[in-house]
């Protein structure tokens, strides 16, 4: 598992801003977007290619596009939602599956999916996992586990902010699935919360509580 963190003062700058409380939705869903679109841009640095021929508007050439089948893009609901903008402005190409999973409150290790838009077949597919927080990395190992039993085996998961709890997780279940994020927080605090972190990205991103 490679770990990739994404250095660069307009990111930096940008999560300071979505990290502020005082940040209104309208901004903090902008930011989202942005963050996105410069991790999705590292992300699929591996992305499949094929030749293409063509001619331009002087002479033919060979140019590449994306192979198919498609990416697939996963978000996770309903934060992943958030993040779906800044992916497909950068694949447009990419179908769009989603998996909403949640907590099983009789068995709080353990996950259930309620929500499941996704191919039966996987094979063959990149799949980009999307989520804002890696918290715990429940979540994230249960949804990639899902993916991988539909026979998906190149996945990468971006989050815009990770605990080490979370990348200790995924490290333990899921060794072969990249990670990209726009920052490494310290730790989870006793309520699971990221710290410092963002707050409930879910709740920023959309206006609740």
């Amino acid at each position: 598992m490679e770990l990739h963190v994404l250095n660069h003062p307009l990111v930096e700058h940008k999560l300071t801003v979505l990290r502020d409380k005082n940040t209104p939705s309208s901004t903090f869903r902008e930011l989202v977007s942005e963050l996105v679109m410069l991790e999705a841009y590292e992300a699929t640095r591996n992305l499949s290619v094929v030749a293409a021929p063509i001619e331009t508007p002087v002479a033919p050439m060979t140019g590449k596009k994306i192979a198919s089948p498609r990416p697939i893009i996963v978000p996770v609901l309903r934060a992943g939602l958030g993040m779906l903008d800044g992916m497909t402005r950068l694949i447009p190409t990419a179908e769009v599956g989603f998996l909403g999973m949640k907590r099983d409150e009789e068995h709080p290790t353990q996950q259930v999916t309620y929500a499941n838009r996704l191919p039966e077949d996987l094979s063959g597919r990149q799949c980009f996992l999307i989520d804002p927080m890696l918290a715990t990395g429940g979540s994230a190992s249960a949804a990639i586990s899902f993916i991988k039993k539909r026979g998906c085996s190149h996945i990468r998961l971006v989050n815009l902010i990770a605990a080490p709890e979370g990348i200790k997780r995924m490290q333990e279940d899921h060794p072969d699935v990249d990670i990209y994020v726009a920052g490494m927080d310290d730790h989870l605090n006793e309520h699971g919360y990221i710290v410092p972190g963002l707050g409930d990205a879910g709740d920023r991103l959309f206006g609740t509580k």
